[in-house]
């Protein structure tokens, strides 16, 4: 084999490691941010009904939505919980420690887009589709027919938030025909192919979504 096959050979094999090393990275550093010493002030002030061990929970599922945006690239991702993007609100607000997360993450500015409404509840935007499959690989559950909900989508039910997002894991089941969002319904829709990466995640439109620059 010519040297030059060689060696372009062994250089995609270098960049194609450290993309995995990068990815790896990256998602260390969102599992490891300190979210509850910067945000937890001011979640307790604008949740003040919430303990802390229940704010803990929501810094959780904050990780848990900023892996899935990892693992989704540059493609939509909504936000299942309230409460996780009220906490996602005061995260923006600390604009130079927000950007330089981001940065570090993501290796973009990650944007936080409202949501679309829903016309119906078979009828979820592709965002909302997208973070309930990643959220289902994360937690290895199956989408299609799932035995429980993940964290994100679980939680504002769990909190009993105000004008949190529930969703139910069978709307028929649960008499909910025409209004609500149905875990039932979000893993019967069409996938993206490249919705998933190495790391095993995997992943709805509730509040905001994240996008590319």
């Amino acid at each position: 084999m010519p040297k030059l096959i060689v060696a372009a050979l062994l250089l995609a094999a270098a960049v194609l490691a450290w993309r995995a090393w990068a990815r790896r990275r990256r998602a260390e550093l969102i599992d490891a941010f300190p979210y509850a010493q910067l945000l937890d002030r001011r979640l307790a002030a604008r949740r003040p009904e919430l303990t802390p061990a229940q704010r803990a929970e929501v810094f959780a599922g904050l990780a848990d939505y900023f892996r899935l945006c990892h693992a989704a690239g540059r493609r939509m991702v909504a936000m299942p919980s309230q409460a996780v993007d009220d906490a996602w609100h005061e995260f923006i607000l600390f604009t130079r420690q927000y950007e330089r997360f981001c940065r570090t993450a993501f290796g973009r500015f990650l944007h936080h887009t409202p949501a679309e409404a829903m016309r119906s509840p078979t009828d979820a935007p592709a965002a909302l589709r997208r973070a309930w499959r990643l959220a289902c690989a994360r937690e290895k559950i199956d989408p299609k027919r799932p035995d429980r909900l993940p964290r994100l989508f679980a939680l504002d039910a769990a909190l009993g938030i105000a004008g949190g997002f529930v969703y139910p894991l069978d709307c028929l089941a649960a008499g909910r025909t025409a209004t609500g969002y149905c875990a039932s319904h979000l893993g019967c829709g069409g996938g993206d192919a490249g919705d998933g990466d190495s790391d095993g995640d995997a992943g709805s439109d509730g509040g905001g979504g994240c996008g590319g620059d």
